[in-house]
C-alpha cells in the first residue's frame, strides 16, 4: 500500500539530518551486530536533537501515519514516532491519551533499543498510569521480551520525579535475579534517581537486597553516595 503524503515528506524531513558518519557510529554505539541486543536495526544517522526538530514540526502527523512509522526498519524512523506520540500525549483529552497509552503498549515489539525507551516512556506510559492502577507494569516486568523489562522500570521514573517511589522498589525487586545488563542498568538508575529524592529509602532497599544486587545495579544505584558509603556497599 502506498504511503501517505505526510509520510513520505516526514521521512524526507528526517533524512536532511542524517549524517552517514554518524550512522556508522550509531550502529555500533547501539550494538547492532550479529548476537547483540539491537541486531540487525538500521540507522540513518540523525542525532536525538535533530529527531525532535522534525517531530515538532510533524506533530499533527495522523495516528495511522505514526504507527505505520514505528513498524519502520529505520531506528530514527520510530524514535521520531515515539517522540511524536509524546508531544500528542502532553496535549490530549483523556480519551486520545488512552488511545496514545494502547497503541504504545501494543507495538513494544518495535520498541526494540533502550533509547527508543528511554526518551519516550515516562512521558506515556508512566504519565498515564500515574493516577491509575499499575499492575501492567508488574505483568511487562515478568515478560520473555527484553524491552517489556525495561518499559516497567523506566516508567517509573514518572512516579519517581512526583516523589512516589513505591512501584520503582516494587518492580526493582522484580528484577533483581534478570540476567540482561539493560535490565540491571536501568533498574540501578531508577533507584538511583529515588535516592537523589529521598536516600534513607535507597539505603533501606540496599540494606535488604544490596548483597544479591547484580554488580552493576548496584554500582549505578549507589552513583551519587559518597567513597565509604560506595564501599561499604561494594563490600556486602
Amino acid at each position: 500500500m502506498a504511503q501517505s503524503s505526510q509520510l513520505s515528506k516526514i521521512k524526507k524531513r528526517l533524512r536532511d539530518f542524517a549524517s552517514p558518519e554518524d550512522a556508522v557510529f550509531l550502529q555500533r554505539f547501539f550494538k547492532t551486530g550479529p548476537g547483540q541486543y539491537g541486531e540487525g536495526d538500521i540507522f540513518i544517522g540523525v542525532r536525538v536533537p535533530n529527531t525532535r526538530i522534525v517531530a515538532k514540526e510533524f506533530s499533527t502527523l495522523p495516528i495511522e501515519d505514526i504507527k505505520a512509522l514505528l513498524k519502520s526498519p529505520i531506528h530514527e524512523e520510530r524514535l521520531l514516532a515515539l517522540i511524536i506520540l509524546t508531544i500528542k500525549f502532553a496535549n490530549a483529552s483523556v480519551q486520545i491519551q488512552k488511545e496514545i497509552f494502547e497503541i504504545y503498549l501494543s507495538y513494544t515489539q518495535y520498541i526494540n533499543n533502550w533509547d527508543l525507551v528511554d526518551v519516550t516512556v515516562p512521558h506515556v506510559v508512566g504519565a498515564y498510569l500515574f493516577e491509575r492502577p499499575r499492575s501492567i507494569l508488574q505483568k511487562m516486568a515478568k515478560s520473555n521480551l527484553l524491552w517489556d523489562r525495561r518499559i516497567a522500570i523506566v516508567s517509573t521514573h514518572y512516579f519517581i520525579r512526583h516523589h512516589d517511589f513505591s512501584t520503582t522498589l516494587n518492580i526493582s525487586e522484580m528484577l533483581l535475579k534478570d540476567k540482561e545488563d539493560l535490565i540491571h542498568k536501568a533498574t540501578g538508575w531508577m533507584l538511583r534517581e529515588v535516592g537523589k529524592r529521598n536516600a534513607d529509602i535507597l539505603r533501606s532497599f540496599l540494606d535488604k537486597h544490596g548483597s544479591i544486587m547484580p554488580r552493576t545495579m548496584l554500582r549505578y544505584a549507589i552513583e551519587k553516595f559518597t567513597p565509604e558509603e560506595r564501599k561499604f556497599y561494594l563490600n556486602g
